[in-house]
């Protein structure tokens, strides 16, 4: 099944790879990020706005989600009675296993007006990082829990015979020795926001520009590929590829960083 599943990623690459081959062979990469625009049926092929809103708002949330996700961990693993753990951990488990949909209707139905309400209209790179935030802390929450569970009893045994506090114990002992399973979270954190469409697509307001402020509207490169894919056709459609080959690549980035931190891990 290993094998399997490594030669269908290595099929799904070949195949985005070879879509994308049309507009490769005629156009050079430094133009993916220079053209004047995004026009592909004018022969412009700019995907650099859409680049950057994918990043701003990605790393946005993740920079949200993080800190609250190990916080809730932290929360769970050492302060939490058994009873309310359980029960938080079930409310976790609830919201990982929700839509992205649901959440895209519930931020354009209800955060976009809140917004809009200081900064016109709502739809923006702040509504994206909220959303997005929402829906991935659960996985964070998840791993930093599990991670947190790993550490050795010993550990905490020789903080309790020190006479040292809880939260001392936390500072000095399971944050530094769960910190490269909390960075491998991080990653696996952007690694969905970076793939994420339904909701982006839903709060982001799909405008191609460079955000210069939170309140601005950008249109991220799932979600370009979401709404154009239906009509696209000859080098328009080769160009929504290219942009599925790139996020390919920011994809397997991630994942050799999160590997690289495991393997450091093992090694130590």
């Amino acid at each position: 099944m290993g094998l399997v599943s490594t030669a269908i990623v290595l099929l799904i690459a070949v195949f985005v790879a070879r879509e994308s081959f049309p507009l490769l062979r005629s156009v050079s990469p430094v133009r993916l990020f220079t053209d004047s625009a995004w026009n592909p049926l004018e022969g412009a092929y700019n995907m650099a706005p859409m680049l950057m809103g994918t990043l701003v708002v990605s790393a946005g949330a993740v920079l949200l989600s993080a800190p609250l996700g190990i916080a809730s961990a932290i929360f769970c693993n050492f302060y939490a009675p058994p009873s309310v753990a359980r029960g938080y951990r079930a409310v976790i488990e609830l919201l990982a296993g929700i839509p992205s949909v649901v959440y895209g209707l519930w931020g354009l139905m209800v955060v976009v007006p809140w917004l809009a309400r200081f900064e016109p209209p709502g739809v923006s790179v702040l509504a994206g990082i909220l959303i997005l935030a929402l829906m991935i802390l659960p996985t964070m929450v998840m791993v930093a829990d599990a991670t947190f569970a790993r550490i050795p009893s010993e550990y905490f045994q020789g903080a309790a015979a020190l006479g040292l506090s809880r939260w001392t114990t936390v500072r000095t002992i399971a944050i530094p020795s769960a910190r490269r399973g909390l960075l491998t979270g991080a990653l696996l954190q952007t690694g969905r926001a970076v793939g994420e469409t339904m909701a982006v697509l839903m709060v982001c307001g799909n405008v191609v520009q460079i955000p210069k402020s939170l309140a601005d509207p950008v249109r991220t490169l799932t979600a370009n590929i979401a709404l154009e894919m239906a009509y696209a056709m000859g080098v328009h459609r080769a160009a929504l590829f290219t942009s599925g080959l790139l996020l390919l690549v920011m994809i397997l980035v991630i994942i050799a960083c999160a590997e690289l931190v495991n393997r450091e891990r093992s090694n130590a």
